[in-house]
């Protein structure tokens, strides 16, 4: 575990957990500080964050707001104490519904040093050009890969790439079209990587194995890759094996999960008895991740599959008991940390989940 989790978020020691809780409680529901949108809903929890919220299960008393995201004028997001500051918004990818906004300034990048620094244990390169195969636009995730990109002393291309639109064309029946896509996105690709010497790649599962289809770009790619950053879509342990170990044996592979309500939990460093390729740890207290049963709403005990529980807290956006339609198996704290992994990562499949399209991203 890197120092930079200790020195920022004291994650191992419980009472910087429930000081940084009583810190945004503070933070969020004191008019000085607070965002319209929290000061607002305040009286009628039903409850007083600011002497009531104690400890993490006391976060699941607040309602799930972030359907309200879809609506809510951005400026009403803003806190009070972070007025001065430039705010980013984002969106989230709209894959069950209109997307969900959130304001973003300085304090959740935090997050993205801490993913850095986990890169540089999975022994990512530190120079190099990097290539992001991804969303930008309103998305976090291109903001994020460049920052990360820029933290190891690199340089990042991007592409022009919408989830969205494949998203309706595969759900409009319209498969050939999606397929075209994908193709343009590798001949964007092939622009790049024909004059730049790519070193560490940011794909989704889907693309990477298109990219391995298309022989001349792979092999570019499979002699210049030093470090493969994989995220959206969920892959089988069988792909991701041929990904490590006969597609790209030269280069480091790992994972993000998150999104945009709870930020990135990277794949930790395998560990010996790891029965799971990819584990992830969250950001922990920042985001704060629980693992619940969908019918009880009970946590799932390890080893076992739950749907996900976010809690954001930080100073720009406090989101708490946000369910999400993904799933995940609870795993066992890697050894010397106290904080739940998360792995085999999948869409909820309970007969009222949402239809997910999975697309490209």
């Amino acid at each position: 575990m890197t120092e930079l989790v200790n020195d920022v978020l004291g994650a191992d020691d419980p009472n910087a957990v429930s000081k940084h809780l009583r810190e945004m409680m503070r933070w969020h529901f004191d008019p000085a500080t607070g965002s319209p949108f929290w000061l607002r809903k305040a009286p009628g929890l039903g409850f007083d964050p600011l002497t009531d919220i104690t400890e993490i299960a006391d976060l699941r008393r607040f309602p799930d707001v972030s359907g309200e995201l879809r609506t809510v004028p951005v400026e009403d997001l803003v806190p009070e104490g972070n007025a001065g500051n430039s705010f980013d918004v984002f969106e989230s990818g709209g894959t069950v519904g209109a997307p969900k906004r959130v304001v973003d300034s300085e304090s959740r990048g935090q997050n993205v040093e801490w993913v850095s620094e986990v890169l540089a244990d999975h022994g990512f390169p530190s120079q190099g050009h990097w290539l992001h195969v991804g969303p930008t636009g309103p998305h976090v995730v291109g903001r994020t890969v460049r920052h990360l990109a820029q933290l190891r002393g690199s340089m990042c291309f991007t592409l022009d790439f919408d989830p969205r639109w494949v998203k309706r064309l595969i759900g409009s029946g319209r498969p050939e079209l999606a397929a075209e896509y994908r193709e343009y996105l590798l001949d964007q690709i092939e622009l790049v990587v024909n004059s730049q010497n790519i070193k560490v790649l940011f794909i989704t599962p889907p693309v990477l194995e298109a990219v391995c289809a298309r022989p001349a770009l792979y092999d570019a790619l499979a002699a210049s890759l030093e470090g493969i950053l994989w995220a959206g879509t969920s892959i089988s342990p069988e792909s991701l094996h041929q990904i490590e170990e006969t597609f790209f044996p030269r280069a480091r592979v790992a994972a993000i999960y998150g999104n945009t309500l709870m930020g990135i939990a990277p794949q930790r460093v395998r560990e010996a008895g790891d029965s799971h390729p990819a584990v992830f740890r969250p950001y922990f207290p920042q985001s704060i991740v629980e693992l619940l049963h969908p019918e009880t709403g009970e946590p799932v005990e390890y080893g076992e599959r739950g749907q996900v529980l976010v809690h954001q807290l930080s100073k720009d956006m406090f989101l708490p008991n946000v369910l999400e339609r993904d799933t995940a198996i609870r795993v066992r704290p890697a050894k010397g940390d106290h904080i739940d992994g998360l792995a085999d990562i999948g869409p909820l499949t309970t007969k009222d989940a949402p239809a997910v399209i999975e697309g490209v991203y």
